[in-house]
């Protein structure tokens, strides 16, 4: 049976949240244009309600859409894409924005709840404020609006709410069952079944929505001639919109860190970038707007800005989803047909907020005089000015792919390629800039709160230099004492060592003078802090991250693959080779390969493979005996219990000097979507992280045996099997096989094989061999472990000897890469801290705000 009436009630919803914002944004508008009081207000009260019920709608969509997946309807496309019934209900979430429609939704969703704060908030603005919003969410909502003009056959949006035969039309099953529902769906990626992922969308979402406020006060500051008025009510939402946005991408960021595995957690990912750059001219924005009453100059400046990030959003949205960035990005959405409606809306946008600037150019105040390089005002322009400069070289490298297109829709051919080594490539710019601005955040904080004039400059300035030149040169001793890395080969990271002190230095020394006063004033300072922090952790676990998992053993790891030849065998030497269960000495640790393990769902504990048989595409596996972890028997034999048989996790031993050990599980994704995946696994201490994971392991599944080879031997007797060293036990009778008792008539004897190797443990194989119903069986048994298959093949009573079948196969074995992060952890304490300070500063700017409108201001 179709669930069709749920999908139409969205869909309903859908158009009404369209035809609704655009109700409002007319009504709002209209609202500005009449002199009445008493009509504007009905106008006013009209376009609110309007508003209201497009908050609704958007409401009964996401329910809508939510109940689809929830209770698997797969006769929905998108719930048969992004969905399966394995799923746990916690990753059923994220199946909600995983696709461009989904993701759509969370952003439509935010911006209705912003609205309506707002329209609660500020009356004053209500009007000018609400018909950009309701604009912006008419062309949001067109974006999944689904549906075709009739006679110009034009698509506007692609609806969440599609039947699979309307998605497909093509499928043959269609004309023998029209009705036909797919039994499962293909699921969440692998790589998103991560709870970084059930948050770490909704808070970037909710940062790109926050961004629209600023902007939105901008474009009525402008619209109204209120140049100045502006600013107060929009500066502790720029700073929300910055805290929220800031912390979405360093929870991408920590995403990356812990579940992909190009060695860091920031990679210059074109998609990453497009995020990362709204928020630094934001925070450019956030500080022009700080000084506008000391000098009015920032005021135009601000309006720059402002309008600048809302559409480096918009622009943003247009790399990530209109499949400009396939090729070069391994986050961005196919494209769905949606790029021409992507760029016109960007282009409305951007040639609305520019034409309306430039209009009311003249008119915005600004300084005729200079700002004196000893002021707080001058020192905060350059600031901003830095940060600019950063953006704008992120920008346009990432924006090349862009340029290929406009240069190939001219008619020409461009052959500018994203840079090769993107991570070397940027950071080559980007240290300097960060140092810069790290340099700048301390100067530009004594200016602020220090009456600082030509004669007494170095008066100021000379103690907390040298502080950090004394500071950086034993930063550099003890970088060199420990062995974390050589500063005189990279003069650079000298430079970003003494920014990075410098800064805490400086805004160390305000924070303990304001915090004696009014600690409430100190947000700024606790926030130069956290990004000082933030840069000396990234400095030290990036720059000067070690592998540590050096090949030693004069063998290469693989002549062919290219992915350990080129780069002057440079995975070859960076890679070592652990067997299974045998001991392998890398730096300070020994480390122990123990096999692969399975996740269950339920289960606080891996699980080893031999202890449950998976049932194929089911999501679930039998228990083959009790399974008790910590103590606890979570399921019988014969159970059935729920898995993830997409993971494999290979546990590891690292035995330090003294005799601790750790075990790390990195993990392997058999990822459909994404290609096979490979995820590290971290050791932390206070000192950093041993980041490690899994280059390459062979796949269980696609064995090559030996040929087969016969040994007969007598209980307690020895021979060998290639590596191994293998001793007949025991042989004895068992009453029962596959389960099942064995009747009078019938009779088995199991034998009880043990196999070991070199610094191995002792594996065991119990080949059975069973009379029943008259008939023989010797099924053959495997342990996989030890790369070997039995068969018991007969018994012989004159001579008590055994006959069994061998073969062997290639044994269990990683290749794995391990690499030391410094002092990461700073880099993490760091973010929590800037994160404080922007919320320590939203507070008291929104306070300021409210008693300016409380008083009627």
């Amino acid at each position: 049976m179709l669930h069709t009436t749920i999908g139409n009630v969205g869909h309903l919803c859908i158009i009404i949240s369209f035809v609704t914002s655009v109700i409002s944004a007319f009504g709002y508008f209209k609202s500005l244009q009449i002199k009445n009081l008493e009509e504007q207000e009905s106008w006013k009260k009209f376009s609110r309600y309007s508003f209201y019920l497009h908050g609704l709608s958007i409401v009964g969509v996401i329910v809508a859409l939510y109940s689809i997946i929830y209770n698997h309807y797969f006769e929905y496309q998108y719930a048969w894409s992004h969905s399966s019934i394995a799923l746990p209900v916690y990753y059923i979430v994220s199946c909600f924005w995983e696709g461009q429609e989904g993701s759509f939704l969370l952003w439509i969703f935010w911006h209705a709840l912003l609205g309506l704060i707002l329209i609660k908030t500020n009356r004053k603005w209500e009007a000018p404020l609400m018909v950009v919003f309701a604009t912006v969410q008419a062309f949001l909502c067109s974006m999944i609006l689904g549906i075709v003009l009739p006679l110009i056959d034009f698509k506007i949006g692609s609806s969440p709410f599609l039947l699979m035969r309307e998605a497909m039309p093509d499928l043959p099953v269609w004309k023998m069952n029209p009705n036909f529902v797919p039994e499962d769906g293909r699921g969440l990626n692998p790589l998103l079944q991560n709870y970084w992922m059930v948050i770490h969308p909704p808070t970037l979402f909710l940062g790109f929505a926050t961004t629209l406020i600023p902007f939105a006060y901008a474009i009525a500051g402008l619209w109204r001639g209120e140049y100045k008025e502006w600013i107060r009510p929009a500066l502790p939402w720029s700073l929300f919109s910055a805290a929220v946005l800031g912390i979405g991408i360093i929870m991408g960021a920590y995403w990356a860190y812990e579940t992909l595995n190009f060695g860091g957690y920031w990679n210059w990912d074109p998609v990453e970038n497009a995020s990362f750059v709204p928020w630094l001219v934001l925070v450019a924005a956030i500080h022009c707007m700080i000084i506008y009453k000391t000098n009015e100059s920032a005021l135009r400046i601000s309006f720059i800005l402002v309008i600048t990030s809302f559409i480096l959003v918009l622009y943003s949205t247009f790399l990530n989803r209109s499949g400009v960035l396939g090729e070069a990005s391994v986050h961005s959405f196919t494209d769905l047909g949606l790029s021409g409606q992507l760029l016109l809306y960007l282009l409305f946008f951007l040639v609305g907020a520019v034409g309306l600037l430039i209009y009311r150019w003249k008119n915005i105040p600004t300084e005729e005089q200079e700002a004196s390089v000893y002021s707080r005002e001058f020192w905060i322009f350059i600031g901003a000015t830095a940060l600019c400069l950063s953006s704008f070289q992120i920008i346009a490298a990432t924006s090349l792919p862009v340029y290929n297109k406009i240069v190939e829709a001219l008619g020409f051919v461009s052959k500018l390629a994203p840079p090769a080594n993107a991570p070397t490539y940027y950071s080559k710019f980007q240290l300097w800039f960060a140092a810069a601005v790290a340099i700048l955040t301390g100067t530009g904080q004594f200016f602020w709160w220090k009456k600082i004039k030509k004669e007494n400059v170095s008066q100021h300035f000379l103690t907390p230099a040298l502080v950090s030149l004394i500071l950086t040169s034993l930063g550099i001793l003890a970088t060199t004492k420990l062995e974390l890395g050589d500063f005189f080969s990279n003069p650079t990271y000298i430079a970003l060592l003494f920014a990075c002190i410098y800064a805490f230095v400086t805004n160390g020394t305000i924070l303990f003078n304001i915090a004696r006063g009014n600690y409430k004033l100190s947000g700024g300072a606790v926030t130069h802090i956290g990004f000082a922090m933030m840069l000396f952790g990234i400095l030290y676990s990036s720059g000067y991250s070690k592998v540590v998992s050096i090949n030693t053993s004069g063998f290469a790891i693989s002549n062919k693959d290219e992915a350990f030849t080129k780069n002057n065998d440079k995975e070859n030497k960076e890679n070592v080779v652990l067997w299974l269960n045998t001991p392998l000495e890398m730096g300070k640790y020994t480390l122990t390969y123990k096999g692969v393990r399975v996740e269950g769902r339920e289960l606080p504990e891996y699980v080893r493979p031999e202890l449950v048989d998976l049932i194929e595409n089911d999501f679930h596996a039998v228990a083959l005996q009790d399974i008790e972890q910590q103590g606890k028997k979570y399921y019988a034999k014969g159970d059935t219990l729920p898995v993830f048989p997409e993971n494999k996790y290979y546990e590891i031993d690292f035995r330090d000097k003294d005799g601790k050990v750790t075990t790390l599980y990195p993990r392997a994704q058999i990822n459909k979507k994404m290609g096979n995946a490979f995820s590290p696994d971290l050791k932390h201490s206070a000192l950093g992280d041993l980041y490690t994971y899994v280059a390459l392991a062979p796949n269980l599944d696609e064995k090559e045996w030996s040929k087969t080879e016969k040994f007969t031997v007598a209980v307690k007797d020895t021979f060998f099997l290639n590596d191994y060293v293998a001793v007949l036990d025991e042989v004895k009778r068992v009453t029962e096989f596959e389960g099942k008792p064995l009747g009078p008539q019938d009779a088995a004897v199991q034998a009880r094989i043990l196999i070991s190797g070199k610094e191995a443990i002792p594996h065991e194989i119990k080949p059975v061999f069973v009379i029943r119903d008259g008939m023989v069986a010797m099924p053959p048994v495997e342990n996989a472990e030890a790369g070997v298959r039995a068969r018991f093949v007969s018994v012989d009573p004159q001579t008590g000897k055994f006959t069994f079948d061998i073969n062997t196969t290639q044994r269990d074995f990683i290749i794995l890469k391990a690499i030391e992060k410094p002092l990461v952890n700073i880099l993490w304490i760091g973010t929590i801290i800037l994160s404080i300070g922007f919320v320590m500063a939203t507070i008291r700017r929104y306070r300021e705000f409210k008693l300016m409108r409380d008083k009627g201001f």
